[in-house]
């Protein structure tokens, strides 16, 4: 059964999505909410596998909660229901996982369920594939780049960063601009020489050269190719243990 949260400032709007989600059999409704700051506090709380999201809402801008939801992890799928159809391009570029357009389709709906279904059949795959990896040990890496895999080995990856929904990973050699968004990279990565030092930030400490002290109990880290990548205090405490400084 999938679990979804619904976003949308229309009250009529979400009563018939609740009905036609729940008429489908397929979906359990964890929760809704008709504005940004309730979602940003409930989704991560929920942890839904997917998150119905409605773009014009009354003061806010759903793209902006999209944004913030590329951040968690667990990563839900976003799936745009709205009344505009110009937003289209802007919602694919955030990795969205469909784009409906009201009044809904109980057909089209079907469709979007069969998506997720489909992608997370293939998640259980690459996980499988993944734990596999990290026992061979190999060392590399495959990201898609342009609708093809390119492999990186992983000593050579300096830092990756993450980018309205995609993410720069950058190399001794060169910088990628990937499809993936950061949480999904991070599970990929092999050992223990990756770690997470800011909500958008994950760097090889093999890199790191120095470590500068910043304002309010945050750090710099200067790496061997010059670049600065920041530490949020959030991952200060772990940094820290982990460096032993």
């Amino acid at each position: 059964m999938l679990k979804a949260y619904i976003v949308d400032d229309e009250p009529l709007a979400r009563d018939e999505l609740k009905y036609l989600l729940i008429r489908s059999k397929q979906v359990e409704i964890l929760g809704e909410s008709d504005c940004l700051e309730d979602a940003i506090v409930d989704i991560p709380k929920l942890k839904p596998d997917l998150v119905f999201l409605d773009i014009e809402l009354a003061e806010d801008n759903g793209l902006q909660l999209a944004r913030h939801i590329l951040t968690l992890d667990p990563l839900p799928a976003i799936v745009f229901a709205t009344a505009y159809d110009e937003y289209a391009l802007q919602a694919f570029e955030l990795n969205a996982l469909d784009y409906l357009l009201k009044p809904f389709d109980e057909n089209r709906i079907q469709k979007t369920l069969e998506k997720i279904q489909h992608m997370q059949r293939i998640g259980e795959k690459e996980n499988n594939s993944h734990l596999t990896l990290k026992k061979d040990h190999n060392g590399k890496i495959a990201v898609l780049i342009d609708e093809r895999f390119v492999l990186l080995t992983c000593d050579d990856i300096v830092f990756i960063e993450s980018s309205e929904g995609k993410s720069i990973i950058q190399t001794t050699e060169q910088t990628y601009k990937v499809n993936e968004a950061l949480v999904v990279l991070e599970k990929k990565l092999i050992g223990g020489k990756f770690i997470r030092v800011h909500r958008s930030f994950i760097v090889n400490i093999d890199h790191i050269i120095e470590i500068e002290p910043w304002f309010n109990s945050t750090y710099n880290l200067i790496m061997k190719d010059s670049s600065k990548v920041p530490v949020s205090r959030t991952y200060v405490k772990e940094l820290k243990h982990l460096l032993g400084f």
